[in-house]
């Protein structure tokens, strides 16, 4: 348990602005926290894990954390860090994202009813969505000026290109929430990115000027990458937390892939390792960065908290897979998807099924019916160089039968030339 959970959270790099009274409210005792996520998409990704994180070193130190959902708030779109608006989503759509997001996030908190800091995880819209327009103007609107809105940032920054009156009323709607957690669930604290800054004050203002209350503030620096890339995007999108949308391997090989610079800033923020611990293993990543000591260790810590430990252990196998360390045993324990995830752009070619019910010569399958290699003569060479192997496992004669039951799932052939290439033969 973090003792000082500002001072860890600092150590971490994770604080880039604080309320002053905000150290010595967590200090004093069990506090309740909320970070807000609305759901946009129908699953969280890893921007949002910053966010997860703050919650879960909060829950670490002993304090009650509380994960609102935006079932509201999403039908409006936070202005906050955007260029233009957003498209509003269908209603339909929105509550299966609710739904998606509850099932995520309660994975990453615990919420056993026998904890006195048990986690819980709440949806605005059980209360904005019964506010009809003149009430939620008469009771929260009349709180806030005009010009107090029109100073935060997120709206400022949006005057030249737009601001429609729904974006605009977005930090009011956060500010309810703050008031209501406030008075149904006692939380003095608000966190979230360092964008959320003027929404969450919006609602430390709310609550002072409505009901004379006191409340905090705290917000995490928005991740970046040391090369001025988007944290969190690839070439083929989001990073996201549902293995649906991007499986454990790709998960694991984002994290694996990243520079050394950023992986001794991430693993601050991404794992619950010891600070102390961090710093040595930081130590002798310096000492032989070849072997990518931060990387692996990162990676392990959030795909083993994302998805499980046995996620890890299979994405790390298909990854040995093409580095040469696999071997037949494990190229064989890996799933389907597993294997197919670790083959993404290796050439590919097909073997017709009844060529193989008998066996097949291996020179005949590589050079006559599957065109892998140009002719028989290149196959034989390869097989005495000792260059030739199906299944990580070498071929020593050319005179090697390939029969059906060396495939792969019923269906796969992995050839392999040399060190690093790799043809993909499926059997149809």
């Amino acid at each position: 348990m973090e003792k000082n959970l500002v001072d860890s959270l600092r150590r971490r790099g994770m604080i880039h602005d604080i309320m002053p009274g905000t150290e010595e409210l967590l200090a004093a005792g069990m506090t309740t926290a909320y970070v807000g996520f609305d759901p946009t998409a129908d699953s969280l990704h890893i921007g949002h894990l910053v966010s997860i994180m703050l919650l879960r070193h909060l829950q670490a130190a002993g304090h009650r954390p509380i994960a609102l959902i935006g079932g509201a708030t999403g039908m409006v779109g936070d202005p906050s860090g955007k260029s233009a608006e957003r498209n509003l989503l269908e209603t339909d759509e929105l509550r299966a994202n609710q739904d998606a997001f509850a099932r995520q996030l309660a994975k990453f908190l615990e919420n056993s009813p026998d904890k006195g800091n048990s986690a819980l995880i709440l949806n605005n819209y059980d209360w904005l969505g019964k506010f009809n327009l003149l009430e939620f103007l008469r009771q929260a609107g009349k709180h806030l000026t005009v010009n107090y809105m029109m100073a935060k940032e997120s709206v400022k920054n949006r005057l030249e290109s737009g601001l429609s009156f729904t974006e605009f009323s977005y930090q009011l709607l956060q500010a309810w929430d703050f008031l209501h957690l406030y008075t149904h669930h006692g939380c003095r604290l608000q966190m979230g990115g360092s964008d959320q800054w003027g929404n969450i004050t919006a609602g430390t203002e709310l609550i002072r000027r409505k009901v004379g209350g006191e409340a905090f503030a705290l917000t995490c620096p928005l991740i970046t990458r040391a090369d001025g890339r988007k944290f969190g995007k690839t070439e083929a999108g989001n990073v996201w937390l549902d293995p649906r949308r991007t499986s454990p391997y790709q998960f694991y090989q984002f994290w694996l892939n990243i520079s050394d610079e950023d992986a001794e800033r991430y693993i601050r923020i991404f794992t619950h390792l010891e600070i102390a611990e961090i710093e040595a293993l930081a130590a002798t990543h310096r000492q032989a960065p070849h072997r990518r000591a931060l990387q692996q260790r990162l990676a392990r810590e959030v795909t083993t908290m994302v998805h499980s430990e046995a996620a890890w252990e299979s994405a790390r196998a298909a990854s040995e897979i093409l580095f040469g360390k696999g071997t037949t045993e494990t190229l064989r324990s890996l799933s389907e998807a597993d294997l197919l995830d670790a083959l993404e752009g290796v050439p590919r070619a097909v073997l017709a099924r009844p060529r193989l019910n008998a066996g097949v010569d291996v020179v005949d399958m590589l050079a006559t019916h599957t065109g892998v290699f140009a002719s028989k003569g290149e196959v034989r060479r390869l097989v005495k160089s000792g260059g030739l192997s199906i299944n990580k496992q070498r071929i020593n004669t050319p005179d090697h039968r390939v029969t059906a039951a060396d495939l792969l799932h019923g269906r796969f052939l992995l050839v392999q030339q040399g060190k690093k290439r790799y043809i993909l033969i499926t059997v149809e």
